[in-house]
This record gives structure tokens, sequence and C-alpha cells, in this order.
């Protein structure tokens, strides 16, 4: 008769755990959500002697063009400054480090996996992370990227950011562009 009382103990034992865990992550998940609004400037620069944007690689057969310093297939590695105003001398609130790949044929349209870091003010060291296609040529007045994920005080949001082009240079690619962020999270 031990046999069976032991077994069962062994079985509460191990689901004691999983049951705990599982209330602990219903107890983080019935919290209300918290909305955060951000906006900054992302300063993309390919060209000078000290560029945030690098060319890594471009599929064959592409060569850019005086009006193309982005040719389809054109893969760049990225450490942005983030501003707190467009002018590049404005007080710097993070930095965006990540990968865009230029997948327009016909027109500039990017698709980038960045992760952006405060790191100025209540989310200092709290980032959040945009994975999302980006039709620059389509949209230049405005377009929507998806927030899929985070760290810190931004761990599992998400959201979307709301971009708008408010420089950008056709024969080196520079850009700065405006981002709005809309942020859920527990």
């Amino acid at each position: 008769m031990r046999t069976p009382s032991l077994l069962l103990l062994a079985i509460l034992l191990t689901v004691a755990p999983v049951s705990l865990q599982s209330a602990a992550h219903t107890t983080e998940l019935l919290r209300p959500e918290k909305t955060t609004h951000l906006r900054f400037f992302l300063h993309d620069t390919l060209s000078g002697k000290d560029p945030s944007a690098v060319f890594v690689a471009r599929g064959a057969n592409r060569e850019p063009k005086p009006d193309d310093p982005v040719p389809f297939s054109s893969l760049y590695a990225t450490d942005d400054v983030l501003t707190e105003g467009p002018e590049r001398h404005s007080k710097v609130v993070g930095n965006a480090q990540g990968l865009y790949i230029s997948s327009g044929r016909r027109q500039l349209s990017l698709v980038l996996g960045m992760d952006f870091e405060l790191t100025d003010g209540p989310f200092n060291g709290s980032a959040f992370v945009v994975y999302s296609r980006n039709p620059v040529a389509a949209h230049p007045g405005g377009r929507e990227l998806a927030v899929v994920g985070g760290r810190g005080e931004f761990r599992m949001a998400r959201g979307y950011a709301l971009l708008r082009t408010h420089y950008l240079d056709n024969n080196t690619g520079d850009a700065i562009i405006e981002y709005n962020v809309t942020l859920l999270r527990h």
C-alpha cells in the first residue's frame, strides 16, 4: 500500500512547482497593461569617416546607382544614435543596433530588425525590438512598423512605431527618421 502513496506524493511534488509557476505567470498577465509613448529621432548615416550604418553584403550583379545608395539586396549593420530632436547635437536618448536589408526591387523598401535601447530618462537601460518591413519610398510621409518585444521595463512589450522621414539624402543614403512609438507592457 505504501507504493501508491509514495507515487502520489512524487506526482504532487512534481506538479506543484509547475502550478506555482503557472499561477505567477497568470498573475503577471492579469495585471493591467501600461501604455508608453516615446518620440525620438534616429540618425542613420552611411557617408563620411564615421558612418553609423555600414554596408555588409550585396546580392550578385547589383551595383549602386548615383540616385540609389541602398540598392536591392544590400545588407547593412547599424549602430544609430537616437536624439530628442532632429538636430544631431540634440540630447542623445539612446541608440539602435541591428540590421536592415534593401528588399524593394523597384522602390526603396527595407526589412529591419533593430534593438532600440534607451540610455536616458526613466527607461534608461530598457529596450524594445522592431522587426518589420519599412516601405520608405511608398510612404515617405509616414509608415508603421511592428514592435515585437523588448527587455528591461519593456520585457514582453508589443506595439508599433510610426515613422516619418525628416531628412533623406538620395545621394548618400543619410537619413533622419522621426519615431513615434506606442508600447503596451505589463
